[in-house]
């Protein structure tokens, strides 16, 4: 299963933003899902509900993260490599997308960006634009960090 599909069918399961797409790397991270959940559970609704960065942008940059090699704390040269992919990356979703803020994002689908947890179902499906961001933003890093090649469905 790619990892766009794997993204999209977290979050139809519920999770989060950041969850459903970090999660979709757990076994390339050789980390386990439910450690993945738990360190990206604080990063949906755009930062704990306060709609900012997009919890799939958040979850491009801790993948990015936890893929990068160790490197000392002085090593300007690997950090700015990975500060470069991070940047990249981000900005491939924000051309895509046109926003890496939650709430724009919801905007632009004509959602009203609540603050609390709303319920899931069919409707709230329905209308948010999140499994599709969340799948695009796995796309994003599967190519970069994984050099695997196909679309967001």
């Amino acid at each position: 299963m790619k990892h766009c599909d794997k993204a999209r069918a977290n979050f139809m399961r519920g999770y989060n933003c950041a969850q459903a797409t970090a999660a979709a790397f757990a076994s390339d991270l050789d980390i386990e899902v439910a450690t993945i959940l738990k360190m990206t559970a604080g990063f949906g609704g755009g930062m704990g509900g306060l709609r900012e960065t997009c919890g799939a942008v958040s979850a491009i940059v801790f993948v990015a993260g936890l893929h990068a090699e160790s490197y000392a704390p002085g090593d300007r040269a690997a950090k700015k490599a990975l500060y470069d992919l991070v940047k990249r990356m981000v900005r491939e979703f924000l051309e895509r997308h046109g926003s890496i803020c939650c709430s724009d994002l919801l905007k632009m689908a004509s959602c009203l960006p609540e603050p609390e947890p709303v319920q899931r179902n069919a409707e709230y499906y329905a209308v948010r634009p999140c499994a599709g961001l969340v799948a695009s933003a796995a796309e994003i890093v599967s190519r970069n960090l994984w050099g695997e090649s196909h679309t967001a469905g």
